[in-house]
């Protein structure tokens, strides 16, 4: 398993123009590369990267003399950018590559495993010598590189580690969760995670600095300390989501070896004009995708149910159907007279949660060793025997 730890920067004023250069020599290679691809695929030639590299290599001291100013990373991983780039384009997976732009791609380089060296809170890079690092690498193994990025007015190092896996650990516990815009989630158990709304918070700010952005004048100092204030205030909103998220996943990831979620179609809720920008406020698609990894790695499994299920409009105790229930009915009422819920006031989402844990479960086919009321631990956990 390799993990990755990414840690923030402190570069002098020369370090930072270094890694300005590297990263723009990255992009330039990148362009190029690129450029002679389209330029010999569309003659009728198969251009592969290493002939590409081999090309530019020919010509790279008499033409372009100022890649050699920094590490030789920048200018000989793009080639393998590339092609990794056009075989997940032929196999489907990707789009086709584009060329990067200097305003809107990200500054970024990579640093193979012999191309740098780790201290205590620095590191070494090529043709610059030692970087102060906010913190070391809380991670063991075998380091197998680096990659330094920019974002807003910070500089970071993202360093790969591989490490042994895990050793899987049998967590009797499972539990549903419903997710949603006026809570975050909603856990079978009955806890709730408020979504707190990070970009709505700071939308007036962002508009507010938007606005001083555009009045400035195109290539003027000014307009880039505009730029930069608005950068600031994304990081920190991303920064802010990012914590929530993390501790959330990690938190039941260590918790429950079986976790019932609802399939979203998140690129079909992004398409409501009314409420895309809540939806990609609260990181929905984020926050599934953190919490399958986490689950995975400790052994555990995420069970995805069917967007169509019926979770909310369905009573958990006897599955009679709320069939006009509306979308501001927020309390569950089962008409089922013959049901022990019967007129009971229940949260709609904790009712749904509860709806998809069972499904969940009846999709793994250990909906029958769930037993009613008995089957809870002492922390009101649904026990299942996973042996």
């Amino acid at each position: 398993m390799i993990r990755a730890h990414k840690i923030r920067l402190h570069p002098t004023a020369k370090q930072a123009v270094y890694f300005a250069k590297a990263a723009g020599t990255a992009r330039f290679v990148w362009n190029w590369a690129l450029a002679e691809w389209n330029q010999q695929y569309e003659a009728g030639e198969k251009p592969t990267v290493y002939k590409l590299k081999k090309q530019f290599n020919e010509i790279r001291r008499e033409q372009f003399p100022w890649t050699w100013e920094v590490t030789k990373n920048a200018s000989d991983q793009p080639f393998l950018e590339l092609g990794r780039a056009f075989a997940a384009f032929f196999e489907g997976r990707a789009h086709r590559p584009r060329f990067k732009s200097k305003k809107r791609s990200r500054p970024s380089f990579y640093l193979a495993n012999d191309q740098f060296e780790l201290g205590d809170h620095r590191i070494w890079v090529p043709k610059l010598g030692w970087v102060n690092m906010a913190e070391k690498v809380h991670f063991v193994g075998k380091i197998t590189g680096a990659r330094i990025t920019k974002t807003a007015d910070w500089w970071f190092v993202s360093i790969q580690v591989e490490m042994p896996d895990p050793l899987s650990v049998k967590r009797p516990a499972a539990i549903g969760i419903d997710v949603g815009l006026n809570r975050l989630a909603t856990l079978s158990t009955g806890e709730e995670v408020e979504n707190q709304a990070f970009l709505k918070t700071a939308l007036k700010k962002l508009r507010q600095a938007n606005k001083r952005l555009h009045r400035r004048k195109p290539g003027s100092k000014n307009r880039e300390k505009a730029r930069r204030q608005v950068a600031r205030l994304h990081y920190r909103i991303i920064s802010l989501r990012d914590d929530v998220l993390h501790k959330l996943t990690t938190g039941l990831a260590n918790c429950y070896g079986i976790i019932g979620i609802e399939d979203l179609n998140l690129k079909g809720l992004l398409k409501n004009r009314t409420l895309a920008r809540s939806f990609s406020d609260a990181a929905l698609g984020k926050l599934l995708s953190l919490l399958t990894t986490k689950v995975e790695q400790r052994g555990g499994q995420v069970i995805k149910v069917d967007r169509f299920f019926a979770s909310s409009k369905t009573c958990h105790g006897c599955g009679w159907k709320w069939e006009d229930m509306q979308l501001s009915d927020r309390v569950f009422l089962c008409q089922n007279a013959h049901c022990a819920y019967y007129q009971f006031s229940q949260e709609r989402d904790h009712n749904a949660a509860l709806n998809i844990l069972g499904e969940a479960l009846r999709l793994i086919g250990l909906i029958d060793q769930v037993v009613s009321g008995t089957g809870s631990d002492e922390d009101g956990n649904l026990a299942v025997d996973l042996t």
